[in-house]
């Protein structure tokens, strides 16, 4: 077992499709509405949710890679794999015992440590479990930690932090989820064009459909007047034009700020910093930030 996972294994067959995991969300996000809590009160499931010999599949990884303008190579890119590896770490979202909604849950940060390269025609072990559930000025925010290993060794690890709003633990903490810093827009590198469809397309290479994404009906359904970009699809554009200067193992951490409405011609610096590179995607006209972040070499 990779350290610092549960013990409890959940061993499942294959990956699971995020369809069908987003439907028993809806579920139980609508049942835990009232007060909050899972089925395990609130503390988190001990449970590590596994599957092997998981494979990326040729159409799938071009698609991805045409997508978001990465390179036509063999290498899995780190945002790929992140696809690759989500809907595991969803699973452990919606058991019957995890203590907060998956509907509405927002995506405050990401961190992903690629330890090697992953190749196409490696066969991936994928594991997740959640961890250090705790208080946010505007609710409950907890890591769901995933793992990938390619013949036994982890080569790729990915924390993402989610916030459930509005959702308090019962001791009535709140002193959690630091202010971010002021952010002045920097000299822009670049102009990203996103169109309407931004939203579905990338649902369509990441399996992703939340509706906030896919139209401005469905949106508006959960309170935006517009589709919104996913959040992965916006950082890992920006991991795509680091480019080949990110190297082979790398720290790729972004905090998403606000989301972007599609369509958006937001601007955009990528640029290289003391110890590799940072990014910032921002409104044009308001300059308020869409997401800021770096890319970080690590020693393996």
């Amino acid at each position: 077992m990779t350290r610092g996972a549960p013990d409890a294994l959940v061993a499942l067959p294959r990956v699971p499709g995020l369809g069908g995991l987003y439907a028993r969300g809806l579920v139980a996000s609508a049942r835990r509405r009232g007060g909050g809590g899972g089925g395990g009160g609130w503390t988190l499931p001990e449970v590590t949710y596994a599957v092997d010999d998981v494979r990326a599949d040729v159409d799938h990884l071009t698609a991805y890679q045409h997508l978001l303008g990465e390179p036509a190579t063999d290498a899995l890119p780190a945002g790929f794999v992140h696809v690759l590896a989500f809907p595991v770490a969803t699973a452990v979202m919606v058991r019957d015992d995890f203590p907060l909604p998956l509907l509405g849950m927002v995506h405050l940060a990401n961190r992903v440590e690629q330890r090697r390269p992953l190749l196409l025609g490696d066969r991936l072990g994928v594991r997740a479990w959640a961890r250090d559930l705790r208080p946010h000025r505007s609710g409950t925010q907890v890591d769901l930690v995933t793992e990938v290993a390619a013949d036994g060794d982890v080569a790729w690890r990915g924390v993402s932090t989610y916030l459930a709003k509005g959702v308090r633990l019962p001791d009535g903490r709140d002193d959690g989820g630091a202010e971010r810093a002021a952010f002045t827009p920097p000299v822009r590198t670049g102009r990203w064009e996103l169109p309407a469809d931004t939203g579905r397309r990338y649902a369509a290479v990441s399996g992703d459909r939340n509706p906030i994404h896919l139209s401005p009906l469905t949106a508006r359904a959960f309170g935006f007047p517009r589709a919104i970009a996913h959040g992965m699809f916006t950082a890992s554009r920006a991991l795509a034009d680091v480019g080949a200067a990110r190297g082979d193992a790398f720290a790729w951490d972004v905090e998403f700020a606000a989301p972007v409405l599609l369509p958006a011609t937001p601007d955009v610096r990528v640029a290289r910093d003391d110890d590799g590179h940072a990014f910032a995607v921002w409104h044009p006209r308001s300059g308020k930030p869409h997401l800021t972040g770096t890319v970080t070499p690590i020693t393996p």
